[in-house]
C-alpha cells in the first residue's frame, strides 16, 4: 500500500503524462488508429439514436437515421427533434459540449490516474479493474438521480477509459471474442478463466514481431490475461506478458515485447481495429445499463441531447426587490407559456434566491410548473445593511447549469461578498457561461431614499456596479441599468436568449470608451439579427449594411433596422436576414461602452484549450486554469451545425485593444480543429473564427463565415495544476488534493524564481476545507511551490451531489491570479451488488395463429419480482419492450422481504414483454415473456405462489395457464 502510495505522489509531482498507455486519448495524427475520443463519440452516438429510435418506435413515429459509426451529433439531433428537418433550426452545442465532457474525462484518466494499473486494466488486475468500473457505474446513477448531470459526465468519461482500455491491454480479442466482456459491468457475476499468477502466458517477440507471442497454451484454455507495465522497473511475474512500448520498462524482461493494441503500430497493432470495435460495443453496453436504470429522459439529459437553453435566474429577495421579482415572475412565465411544448422549450428551470446573511437553496428541475411554484414563492423581505451575497448565489447557479449556459441576475444591492470574484471568475471561464445582470436604481452618487412602502431603496454607486460589470465583460454577457419602473423594458433581452440556436458574431468592450467602428460578418444562415450596445445616454451610434446603406441612431426605425433604448441598453433589431456580407457599427463615445451582436444559426463552433504531452504517443489533454502568458496555447475547436463550413482562420483577438494573434489550424477530421497559438502576450482574449460557407449559396459562390466565443480567454504567469487521486468522496470522509504553483516565463516555468503566493481554496457546497492560505517558492526549489487542501464531505451528504473545488494562486502584487477547477462527486459506497430477482408467477390465454384476429384476444403475464432480504429494495418497474399495460403492488415474503408483484396485459398483436427491475442502487434485472400462437384450446393449469403481505395475512396468487404458451424468463 505504502508503494502504491509513492508512486501516486510521483504520478502527481512529475510530468508523467506522456506515459500514455491505452488508445490514443484524442488524436490520431496518422489517421490510421483509433482514439479514445473516437470511440466514447461514436458509442454515445449509436446509443442516442438507438434510444430516440425506440422512443419514436413508441410513440407510431417514423425514424429512418441508419444507425452506424457514420453519425454525426447533427445527424442525431436532427433524427431525435420531431421536428428536425434538414432546413429547420437546430443546435447541437449543448450536445456537442457534452460530448466533449465525456471525452476529455475519458482522456485525463491517462495524465491523473497513469500509474493505477487497475484504471488501465494493467498487470492481470481484472477485479480490481471491475470495481472501478461498478463503482464509476454507481456513481454515474447516484449523480443522475440528483439531477447533477454535468458531474455524471465526468465520471462516466473517467469509467469509459477503463473499460476501453480492458479491449486493448488483455488478450480477449487474441482469444477470439467477438462480443464484450459483459461480467466487467456486473459486479454479481464471478470473472472466470483468470490466468493464475503463476501461470506464463507469453514468449519472446522474434525480431520485433509480437504477432505470436502469446503462449499456445493460453489460448487454447481461453485463460484470460494482461500485459505489465511499469515505467520505473523492469520486473515483472516469471513468464507473464508486458504491456509493450517506449515507457514500458518490464517489455525488456523475458518474455520480452508487449500485446497492446493501443494503436496500429503497437505490440499487436494488427487486432487494434477490432479491438475499437469491441471497446466501442462494451461502451454502448455501458450505456445501456445506465439507460436503463435511469429512464429513457433521464438517459438523454445525461448526455446532453437539448438543443434548447436552461433558464437560470438568480434573485435578490430583499425588501426592495418586489418589482424585480415581479417582473422576473413576469418574463419567465411568459418564456414558459410561449415555449411550452415546442422544441424551444428550456431544457431546464434553475433558480437561486439571496439576500443577507442567507443564500440558496438551489433549485433545479425540468419541470416548468415546479420553476413557477418555486419563483411564485418568492418574497421581497428584510435586508437590513445594504451590500447582499449574490456572488455566492451566482456560485451555485454557475456549477449547477450545464456548460456554455446563459444565467441572469437581478439585484440592486453591490455584494457584500466581493471576495469571490476571482473564484466566479475561474468558473465562468471554466464553464463558459454567460452572466447578464438586470441592475436596478444604479446612480452616479450613493443616495438614500424610502419607497412609497417605505422600505429603504438601496441604489448602487457606480464603483458599487463596476464589480458587475466586470464579470459581465468577462463572460460576454451584459451589465444592463435602468430604473425598477423600466425593467421590464429591458427583460426582452431574456427572451431573446431563449430563442433557439442564438450564435454570437461579434462582441466588443471599450473601457476607457473611445471613437470606433466595427465590422461583422453576416451569412446566409443567419435568422433574427440583434445587436445590443450598452453605454452613457451619450453614446450615438451608425449601422451601415453589406449594401452600403446607413442609419444612424436618431432614427429608431429606418431601412436597415429598429431599435429601442431603455436605461444603458440600445437593442437594434435587424429588419433583414438575407443581406450578406460585411456590416459595419460606428460608435462615438468616451465612456465605457460595450457591442454584442447576435443572431440564430444552427452552425456555431465549441472550444476547449489543451495541453500537449511528451512522449510516444505524444498527445493532448483538457487543460483547466488559463494559458501562460508568452507560451503557445493550443485549441481544440469544432464546428457545428454544418459539415459544408471550411474554417479559413482562428484569432485571438483582444478584448480592448488591436492585438491579434492568429492560430495554426490542423484538422483532426468531422469539423475538428487543433489551433495552435505561438507567443500568446498578456492580455485579456476573445477567440473569433472565420472561414467559407458552400452550403448557404450556389456552389459557384462561397458565403464569408464569422462567429466569435463569448467568453474572454485571459492569460497568465502563473501555473496552478492540481490533480485528486480519486474524485469520488464518501460521505463522512476527508480527501486531499495536492497543488503546486509556479511562476513562468514565456509558457515556461521559471526554475529560478522566487515568491509569494496568495491562496484561496472554494467549493460550493460550503463543506468543511482546510487550505494554506499562502505558499512561497523558495530559492533551490526549482521555481515552484506545492501545498495540500483538503475537503471532507459531511457524513449527512446525498451520494450523487456533485462538489466543484477551485483552488486560486495570486501573486503578491495582486495583479495576476490563475487557477484549478476540479469536479468531485459524492458517492457512498455501494454494498448491494445484486440485481433484482424474477420469479413467474403465471401467464395466461395463449395467442390466434392469424393475425388479423390478434387485436380481439388478450394475453397476461404475472411475476415476482425482489431485491432480497438484504438488498435497497425494488425501487422501479418498467417495460422494455411490448405495448401492454404494466400494474404493480408490493407484498412481504414469507423471509420478510419486500415481494413487487408484476401484472402485465397485452393484446395478442405484442406477443413479447420485457420488464426491467431496478433497485435503489441501480443494479437492474430483466424478466422476458412471450406468448406463443395456438390455434387448439389447451388444457389449464394452475400455479400458485404463497406470500405474505404487509399486514401479515397470506396472500394466494392464482391464474391459469395455458400449456401452449411459453413464457421465458432471461437475467442478463
Amino acid at each position: 500500500m505504502a508503494a502504491r502510495q509513492t508512486v501516486m505522489f510521483l504520478a502527481v509531482v512529475f510530468p508523467l503524462s506522456g506515459l500514455i498507455q491505452g488508445f490514443q486519448p484524442l488524436f490520431s495524427f496518422h489517421g490510421k488508429s483509433t482514439t479514445h475520443r473516437d470511440i466514447t463519440q461514436r458509442a454515445v452516438l449509436r446509443k442516442t439514436a438507438e434510444v430516440c429510435r425506440d422512443i419514436a418506435a413508441s410513440k407510431g413515429r417514423d425514424f429512418s437515421l441508419t444507425i452506424d459509426d457514420s453519425l454525426s451529433a447533427d445527424k442525431v439531433q436532427r433524427a431525435c427533434s420531431s421536428t428536425g428537418t434538414s432546413s429547420s433550426l437546430l443546435s447541437t452545442v449543448r450536445f456537442q459540449t457534452s460530448i466533449a465532457n465525456m471525452y476529455f474525462s475519458n482522456a485525463a484518466v491517462d495524465v491523473v490516474f497513469a500509474l493505477s494499473e487497475e484504471y488501465h486494466f494493467d498487470d492481470e488486475t481484472f477485479e480490481r479493474g471491475r470495481d472501478v468500473i461498478t463503482a464509476g457505474v454507481a456513481a454515474v446513477k447516484a449523480s443522475v438521480k440528483l439531477e447533477n448531470f454535468v458531474a455524471g459526465r465526468w465520471t462516466l468519461g473517467r469509467v469509459c477509459h477503463t473499460l476501453q482500455d480492458f479491449y486493448s491491454h488483455s488478450n480477449w480479442v487474441e482469444l477470439g471474442k467477438t462480443t464484450p466482456y459483459s461480467t466487467l459491468i456486473k459486479p454479481d457475476q464471478l470473472l472466470e478463466n483468470l490466468a493464475g499468477l503463476s501461470t506464463p502466458t507469453c514468449r519472446n517477440c522474434t525480431g520485433g514481431n509480437c504477432d505470436n507471442n502469446l503462449l499456445p497454451d493460453l489460448l487454447q484454455q481461453g485463460l484470460l490475461t494482461s500485459g505489465y507495465f511499469n515505467v520505473f522497473s523492469s520486473a515483472k511475474p516469471a513468464g507473464k506478458c508486458s504491456h509493450g512500448g517506449t515507457f514500458d520498462q518490464t517489455s525488456r524482461q523475458e518474455p520480452v515485447g508487449g500485446i497492446n493494441k493501443d494503436d496500429v503500430g503497437s505490440s499487436h497493432g494488427s487486432l487494434h481495429h477490432k479491438a475499437a470495435d469491441l471497446a466501442v460495443n462494451a461502451t454502448m453496453e455501458l450505456l445501456e445499463d445506465i439507460r436503463v436504470a435511469v429512464g429513457d429522459k433521464n438517459f438523454l439529459r445525461l448526455i446532453g441531447l437539448s438543443q434548447s437553453s436552461v433558464l437560470c435566474f438568480v434573485i435578490d429577495t430583499t425588501g426592495s426587490m418586489s418589482d424585480d421579482i415581479a417582473e422576473a415572475k413576469r418574463v419567465s412565465f411568459n418564456i414558459i407559456d410561449s415555449k411550452r411544448g415546442t422544441q424551444q422549450e428550456p431544457s431546464a428551470y434553475i433558480l437561486v434566491p439571496f439576500n443577507d446573511p442567507g443564500f440558496g437553496p438551489l433549485m433545479i428541475t425540468t419541470n416548468a410548473d415546479v420553476f413557477k411554484d418555486s419563483i411564485n414563492k418568492l418574497t421581497a423581505m428584510g435586508g437590513g445593511d445594504i451590500p447582499e451575497l449574490c456572488l455566492s448565489g451566482l456560485q451555485l447557479a454557475l456549477t449547477a447549469a450545464p456548460q456554455s449556459s446563459e444565467i441572469f441576475v437581478f439585484t440592486d444591492a453591490p455584494a457584500k461578498d466581493a471576495h469571490l470574484k476571482s473564484t466566479i471568475l475561474a468558473l465562468i471561464e471554466s464553464t463558459k457561461s454567460v452572466v447578464t445582470f438586470m441592475l436596478t436604481e444604479v446612480l452616479a452618487s450613493r443616495r438614500r431614499r424610502r419607497s412609497p412602502q417605505g422600505v429603504s431603496s438601496r441604489e448602487m454607486s457606480q464603483s458599487d456596479t463596476q464589480l458587475y460589470r466586470d464579470l459581465a465583460r468577462a463572460s460576454g454577457g451584459q451589465a444592463i441599468e435602468v430604473t425598477k419602473s423600466s425593467l421590464s423594458l429591458a427583460t426582452v433581452v431574456i427572451e431573446d436568449s431563449s430563442a433557439s440556436a442564438v450564435v454570437t458574431l461579434f462582441q466588443v468592450v471599450r473601457n476607457p470608451g473611445r471613437p470606433d467602428h466595427f465590422t461583422f460578418t453576416v451569412d446566409g444562415s443567419l435568422r433574427n439579427i440583434t445587436a445590443y450596445i450598452t453605454g452613457a445616454s451619450s453614446l450615438t451610434f451608425n449601422l451601415t449594411s453589406s449594401t452600403g446603406v446607413s442609419q444612424s441612431s436618431s432614427q429608431s426605425s429606418g431601412p436597415l433596422a429598429s431599435f429601442t433604448t431603455v436605461g444603458n441598453l440600445r437593442r437594434i433589431s435587424l429588419n433583414t436576414d438575407n443581406q450578406t456580407g460585411s456590416w459595419k457599427i460606428s460608435v462615438d463615445s468616451n465612456n465605457l461602452y460595450s457591442v454584442k451582436v447576435t443572431g440564430q444559426s444552427s452552425v456555431n463552433f465549441i472550444y476547449n484549450l489543451v495541453e500537449a504531452h511528451g512522449g510516444a504517443h505524444g498527445d493532448f489533454s483538457l487543460k483547466e486554469g488559463r494559458p501562460l502568458s508568452g507560451g503557445n496555447a493550443s485549441l481544440l475547436v469544432t464546428v457545428t451545425g454544418s459539415d459544408t463550413v471550411n474554417v479559413t482562420e482562428v484569432t485571438l483577438c483582444d478584448s480592448s485593444g488591436p492585438t491579434e494573434v492568429n492560430g495554426s489550424l490542423q484538422s483532426v477530421g468531422s469539423g475538428n480543429f487543433l489551433v495552435t497559438f505561438s507567443g500568446v502576450p498578456a492580455g485579456d482574449f476573445v477567440l473569433r473564427l472565420r472561414g467559407e460557407d458552400s452550403g448557404s449559396t450556389s456552389r459557384s459562390t462561397l458565403s464569408s463565415f464569422q462567429r466569435q466565443a463569448s467568453t474572454q480567454i485571459k492569460t497568465s504567469s502563473i501555473s496552478v495544476t492540481a490533480q485528486a487521486n480519486n474524485t469520488n468522496i464518501e460521505p463522512g470522509s476527508t480527501i486531499s488534493i495536492p497543488f503546486t504553483v509556479a511562476t513562468t516565463t514565456n509558457g515556461v516555468v521559471n526554475d529560478s524564481a522566487t515568491g509569494t503566493f496568495t491562496v484561496r481554496a472554494n467549493n460550493d457546497r460550503s463543506y468543511t476545507l482546510t487550505s494554506p492560505s499562502r505558499v512561497t517558492i523558495a530559492a533551490g526549489s526549482g521555481g515552484k511551490a506545492n501545498g495540500t487542501v483538503t475537503l471532507t464531505a459531511p457524513a449527512s451528504a446525498a451520494s450523487g451531489t456533485d462538489v466543484t473545488l477551485t483552488i486560486e494562486a495570486e501573486n503578491a502584487a495582486a495583479t495576476d491570479i490563475n487557477y484549478a477547477v476540479l469536479r468531485l462527486s459524492v458517492a457512498a459506497k455501494v454494498t448491494d451488488i445484486t440485481r433484482p430477482v424474477c420469479q413467474v408467477v403465471s401467464s395466461s390465454t395463449s395467442c390466434p395463429s392469424s393475425s388479423s384476429l390478434c387485436a380481439s384476444s388478450q394475453w397476461k403475464f404475472i411475476a415476482n419480482l425482489t431485491d432480497g432480504i438484504n438488498g435497497t429494495g425494488i425501487e422501479s418497474v418498467t417495460i422494455r419492450q411490448g405495448n401492454g399495460t404494466l400494474n404493480t403492488s408490493t407484498v412481504a415474503g414469507a423471509g420478510g422481504e419486500n415481494i413487487t408483484v408484476a401484472h402485465y396485459s397485452s393484446s395478442c398483436c405484442s406477443q413479447n414483454v420485457e420488464l426491467a427491475a431496478v433497485d435503489r442502487v441501480g443494479n437492474v434485472g430483466t424478466c422476458v415473456g412471450q406468448a406463443r400462437e395456438s390455434t387448439t384450446a389447451a388444457p389449464t393449469t394452475t400455479a400458485a405462489v404463497n406470500t405474505t403481505s404487509t399486514g401479515g395475512n397470506t396472500l394466494i396468487i392464482s391464474h391459469c395457464l395455458w400449456i401452449s404458451v411459453v413464457v421465458s424468463v432471461l437475467w442478463k
